[in-house]
């Protein structure tokens, strides 16, 4: 009997650590409460180095915000520079900082590596540190955000560009639109940007963001954009173009849903939609220059991401005049998932979406994905993400859910949208 334990004794002692064990050991390598380097954390194709701060009452499944630094600084000056980590400390979220190691200090954002989704250059080790921290914490996937200062925002631009599927959205202090810095002759400076005098049409300017990924059909990152009226550096009419490129990417109006003063000096107009999320939401600072950035913005930031737990929740616009709705659903044994298909088929913008159905008799919701869904029998609500949230007229969002049946295994029949009735498709 002992010996064949011994073989048995052995294998379990070599055994892979469960996913519990694994975080815990990696927790226990990155100190809380303190920027911390982490090294060798994936595909680093130009040399990025990763900082990271962990709050001591880190959430489970927390979010994630990549915070970029501007040209000369680094992930250390992001660090004293801003109050993400002070926030952090409140909200329990885990901060990335990418930190440039090329003589410049600048992100790349104008070579064509960079502007395609896994290219090469900078995006692709920002990619691997959200990926290390989702590994490492369980980080929730559907929360992740990005938001930086001048070349920091020109690369908030460019995540959100190449990876609308990893961001759920980004906030950029003194940027220019994705892929208006573009070069190919090997330079880091696109002049013509920088002076404000390259302008295209809406349609242009998101047929270039689109290009990143091409094919991907799925939901696009909010975007909130800062800008000063005498910008200096990167002028002015960026701001504009920026406005230019969101709208069109999420399929808004480029008429505000919503202007209004939330400081002195501010203009703030929001597009899509007028709550606190929107998919747009654009400030301009009268008088500013290039370094705009103060202590509080970052908390509001953190109201448009929706990670301040006193933040308001997305606000629902006006009912929508009509609405569609298909759902299919793919059973075995007492099992089935259901995809549903959302569509705003009236001419009005909605930001903020509750689908209400009825489960029929026997079913039992199990998860589900691109909303919450309760309760999980009967009469369900289901709430959409905050990526998710705007519908633009004549757009769509697919959800969908798992769930146990005693054999009835049919897709629900009858939909509401906001309290509106949709016809099912």
């Amino acid at each position: 009997m002992l010996a064949a334990l011994l073989p048995l004794l052995a294998a379990l002692l070599v055994t892979a650590p469960t996913a519990a064990a694994a975080r815990n050991e990696a927790v226990d390598v990155v100190p809380t409460a303190t920027l911390t380097e982490v090294t060798d954390f994936g595909t680093n194709p130009s040399n990025l180095r990763m900082y990271v701060y962990v709050p001591d009452n880190v959430t489970a499944n927390p979010a994630v915000l990549v915070a970029v630094h501007w040209c000369t600084g680094s992930g250390p000056d992001m660090y004293n520079g801003t109050e993400y980590d002070t926030l952090a400390d409140q909200y329990g979220f885990v901060v990335v900082y990418p930190s440039v190691t090329r003589s410049s200090k600048c992100f790349d954002v104008s070579s064509p590596q960079a502007l395609r989704r896994d290219g090469g250059s900078d995006p692709v080790g920002i990619k691997s540190m959200v990926d290390w921290v989702t590994r490492t914490y369980d980080a929730d996937t559907s929360r992740v955000f990005a938001t930086g200062i001048s070349s920091g925002a020109m690369m908030t631009n460019v995540l959100l560009g190449d990876y609308p599927d990893v961001f759920a959205a980004g906030a950029a202090f003194s940027g220019v639109p994705f892929g208006c810095f573009a070069t190919a002759d090997g330079s880091e400076w696109n002049s013509a940007c920088a002076q404000g005098t390259v302008s295209r049409t809406a349609q242009q300017w998101g047929d270039i963001a689109r290009a990143a990924y091409p094919g991907y059909t799925g939901p696009r990152p909010r975007m909130q954009l800062w800008h000063g009226t005498e910008d200096d550096v990167l002028r002015y009419p960026n701001f504009g173009e920026m406005i230019k490129q969101w709208t069109n990417v999420h399929g808004v109006s480029q008429t505000p849903a919503a202007t209004d003063t939330p400081q002195s000096g501010w203009t703030r107009t929001r597009y899509g939609g007028t709550g606190d999320r929107a998919p747009v939401e654009a400030i301009s600072l009268q008088g500013v220059g290039h370094n705009l950035y103060s202590h509080g913005m970052a908390a509001r930031v953190l109201t448009f991401f929706g990670l301040d737990s006193g933040g308001p929740a997305p606000q629902p616009q006006p009912q929508p005049g009509a609405c569609k709705v298909t759902a299919t659903t793919n059973a075995w044994n007492t099992g089935l998932t259901a995809s549903l298909t959302i569509t705003n088929t009236s001419t009005t913008p909605i930001n903020g979406w509750q689908l209400g159905f009825t489960l029929p008799t026997g079913q039992t919701i199990t998860n589900g994905w691109g909303a919450t869904y309760t309760p999980a029998t009967g009469t369900v609500t289901a709430v959409g993400a905050s990526y998710n949230a705007a519908l633009a007229p004549g757009a769509s969002v697919g959800i969908g859910y798992q769930a146990n049946h005693t054999g009835n295994s049919a897709a629900p029949g009858t939909f509401t949208l906001n309290g509106t009735a949709c016809t099912a498709g």
